[in-house]
């Protein structure tokens, strides 16, 4: 629970500032979030504030958090907790009560952004007259539309009064849908957030009660109570001169209390932010994503109205996402996400990993190049990569090094860290310059002969301890390992392309791995601030078995004579990030012909053969059409259909057919690799999906979604979770 510690402060020609400290209960370093009681606590303190400041005995009031953390937002598991409409209008309403209690105040009012400030918590910051953020917060956001909700304490109705429509729906909506990004305090600044940012504190003990501030210097800070706080002078010296007119502070629209007045410029502006993003958050919609577009309708509705008015749209739109089994699958997955990501299960309990005080690359193509790098610049230590000839090194440096400049021109790495990274990298094309890498992982070429060759030649070179990793996506590391001495010390370490970008790494444990090489490739995921999922050796792992079972469906249903344009809108209520041709062309044709073929013959035939795969790579063609990387928009050419209907059936699947035959695929996949043991449960299938292949989190990862559709009873004859875990309790 959330508590609020009341601190007076006297400030030479401002007056007596009330501080209210947001903290922890039991003072533990955790961040702060608000649930009922927690709400309660603050509309109390608030209550007594409003009090003082009537009778004229507060100048100020300023609120500030404990640790690393302003406040990070409702706490989630009131919000599971609420059962029906009753309870969740309950907890929209209070919120609402104690940022109108904020923005009501008669005095002054400063959110001090010590630390992180998300959700409701910037909401809380955002019915303030000021903002000040300490110049190292890094998390600054309206995540909610990312979690299934909208932000519904206010969110919606101050933000685009202060920053404008354009940038209030780019953080409301836009920031959320790209994975969740979040304004660190420079940006928050650009962005009109925040008004300017400050010298953070340097925490020490000191006793609470009231302290007078006049004497203290520019660049002391103002520590309560009970030592747990720092506010930094700088702060108390903002505010004085704020009041006092002496530095200006931009404001766009005052915040709303009665109706708006119509202006035609910004009515001009405010509707042509919302218009950008209509077909996007309908598209979102029909993938079962409804947040977003009910984020759009309350920030279009708080346009005219009065705060009582767009406080209620805020209300309703919160109430009906928090009854919804999707709003409860996607909490379980971004819990799912946090703890697996901290104590993933399967690592080695106890064992130590080998220290990586060096590592090699074999290989220097686009793969092994992305892994150099990143290994690089992660652990901090030389990574040399090694291919068979001065041409291919050459360009794999080449490409290395672009990328490094790349990251320097947009501000990602300094120029002292470029260069420190063109130096860690290197390039040979002698195997012996890798015999003193305490780490050597595999990026050569998806085939199996291949990479045994690679590894024999490895352990010819190499250390005893050395850890021999291969970046496989889906052929047998047990088999690799297999001719060696050692195959103990074989691993496989599959990161998902583009590797800087994505988040899963599946760890793979061979017949033969041992302890101290299992516990090593964890330890070099989490070093690379990857999440890892442990994985069997079993052909696909989790991620591509999925996939390629997926895929295989709508390349069977074509097969069948299935319609181009019916195959390609039958999977859009999954919500997936891209169409199963736009996947098909980013992935290869070739790769993805070259993975079925090998599917089909490890796993058997429901990974079906697709004779028409086989000519759009023979012939060269293309899924999509239109030059660059295949992304969600790209259009999907439908003249590939005259490649396919080899196997045509009297009546092909239309798309609510072929839709139901991809989801009972997927959970007899799903059976089959629980069954194997491939993962420990159902909950590494749901992280590896979310993280390996974009699945939507309000779909919980893939579970919940077969639970929800009924799917996974008329299949399997039963549910992969309990009534409750990822959806509303019965």
């Amino acid at each position: 629970m959330t508590v609020v510690h009341a601190t007076d402060l006297e400030v030479t020609d401002l007056g007596t500032v009330l501080v209210l400290t947001l903290a922890p209960e039991d003072g533990a370093d955790r961040p702060c979030t608000l649930g009922e009681r927690g709400l309660t606590n603050l509309r109390a303190a608030l209550t007594a504030a409003r009090d003082r400041a009537e009778e004229g005995h507060l100048a100020a009031v300023v609120l500030t958090g404990t640790g690393r953390t302003f406040l990070a937002g409702a706490d989630l598991r009131a919000i599971r907790a609420a059962r029906d409409e009753t309870e969740a209008r309950r907890l929209a309403r209070l919120g609402h009560e104690v940022v109108a209690a904020i923005a009501d105040l008669p005095v002054p009012t400063l959110a001090h952004l010590n630390g992180a400030a998300l959700g409701g918590g910037l909401e809380m910051a955002l019915a303030c007259d000021y903002r000040t953020a300490g110049h190292n917060v890094r998390a600054i956001g309206l995540p909610e539309t990312y979690l299934g909700l909208v932000p519904g304490w206010g969110g919606c109705t101050f933000l685009p009064r202060l920053v404008g429509p354009e940038a209030a729906l780019e953080i409301i909506i836009d920031n959320p849908s790209r994975n969740n990004r979040l304004l660190d305090a420079p940006a928050a600044l650009a962005a009109g957030l925040v008004d300017v940012v400050l010298p953070g504190p340097d925490a020490a003990p000191a006793d609470a009660g009231a302290h007078d501030v006049a004497g203290a210097g520019a660049g002391e800070d103002v520590l309560f109570p009970r030592g747990s706080v720092a506010l930094p002078r700088a702060v108390l010296e903002w505010l004085r001169q704020a009041v006092d007119g002496q530095v200006p502070v931009a404001r766009r629209v005052e915040r709303p209390t009665g109706p708006h007045p119509a202006d035609p410029a910004d009515d001009a502006e405010w509707l042509a932010a919302v218009d950008r993003r209509r077909d996007f958050v309908h598209a979102r919609a029909a993938g079962g994503a409804a947040a977003p577009e009910h984020a759009l309708r309350a920030v279009a509705a708080s346009r005219t109205r009065s705060r009582a008015e767009s406080f209620a749209v805020e209300d309703e739109a919160l109430v009906h996402l928090v009854v919804t089994d999707a709003l409860r699958a996607s909490l379980y997955a971004f819990d799912l996400l946090g703890h697996r990501a901290r104590r993933p299960a399967g690592r080695p309990e106890g064992v130590p990993a080998r220290e990586i005080r060096s590592v090699g690359v074999a290989g220097a193509g686009l793969m092994a190049g992305q892994l150099a790098l990143l290994l690089a610049r992660s652990l901090r230590v030389p990574v040399t990569m090694r291919d068979l000839d001065d041409e291919r090194a050459r360009r794999g440096l080449a490409a290395v090094h672009d990328e490094v400049e790349r990251q320097r021109a947009r501000g990602r790495i300094s120029d002292a860290g470029a260069a420190r990274l063109r130096e860690l990298v290197r390039v040979t094309t002698d195997v012996a310059d890798l015999a003193g890498a305490d780490l050597v992982v595999e990026a050569v070429f998806e085939e199996l002969a291949v990479k045994q060759r690679v590894f024999a030649e490895l352990e010819g070179v190499v250390g005893a301890d050395t850890v021999l990793a291969t970046n496989t996506s889906a052929l047998s590391v047990s088999a690799m390992a297999a001719p060696l001495i050692h195959p103990e010390r074989v691993v496989g370490l599959h990161f998902f392309n583009p590797v800087a970008q994505m988040p899963l790494v599946e760890v793979v444990r061979a017949a033969q791995t041992d302890d101290v090489a299992y516990s090593t490739a964890f330890a070099v995921a989490q070093a690379c601030r990857k999440t890892a999922v442990a994985v069997a050796d079993a052909p696909g792992f989790v991620v591509n078995r999925l996939l390629v079972r997926l895929l295989g469906e709508v390349l069977g249903a074509l097969e069948d004579g299935t319609t181009v344009a019916e195959a390609d809108r039958a999977l859009v209520p999954m919500g997936l990030p891209m169409g199963p041709f736009q996947l098909l062309q980013l992935v290869g044709p070739a790769v993805a012909e070259h993975v079925l073929r090998t599917l089909r013959h490890d796993l058997g035939e429901r990974y079906p053969d697709s004779p028409g795969l086989a000519r759009v790579v023979r012939e060269g063609r293309s899924f999509v059409t239109g030059a660059g990387r295949p992304t969600a928009a790209s259009p999907v050419d439908p003249a590939i259909g005259e490649l396919f209907g080899a196997r045509r059936v009297a009546r092909p699947l239309d798309a609510a057919g072929l839709l139901e035959r991809v989801r009972r695929a997927l959970a007899e996949e799903t059976a089959l690799l629980l069954d194997d043991s491939v993962v420990a449960g159902a909950e590494d299938v749901d992280v590896a999906m979310v993280l390996g292949a974009g699945w939507p989190l309000h779909n919980g990862g893939l579970t919940p979604y077969l639970d929800r559709t009924g799917t996974s009873e008329a299949v399997l004859g039963r549910r992969f979770h309990e009534p409750g875990v990822a959806s509303l309790p019965q």
